[in-house]
């Protein structure tokens, strides 16, 4: 890879990151705001702003999002090496 194209790589996947940041926190800050997006899920639900209530998706969709974005997302990071 060139510089350019893995400088770009590596803003990439801190632009991801920032958008998840909270799952690699603080368990109270991860629980802060997971119980936020939760709370407006639920309430475009109960609005008829969403189809699907929450409370039935959202554990396993919480689990997924860790195994399918989150963490390989973390792995990436790390195999970048420019975090120390």
């Amino acid at each position: 890879l060139t510089k350019a194209l893995r400088a770009t790589i590596v803003m990439e996947y801190i632009i991801q990151a920032s958008d998840v940041s909270h799952t690699m926190q603080h368990w109270r800050l991860y629980r802060k705001w997971n119980k936020n997006l939760f709370t407006e899920m639920y309430q475009a639900f109960k609005a008829g702003r969403m189809d699907k209530d929450p409370s039935e998706f959202w554990y396993q969709g919480e689990l997924g999002f860790f195994d399918n974005y989150v963490i390989p997302l973390a792995k990436k990071l790390e195999e970048c090496r420019v975090f120390g």
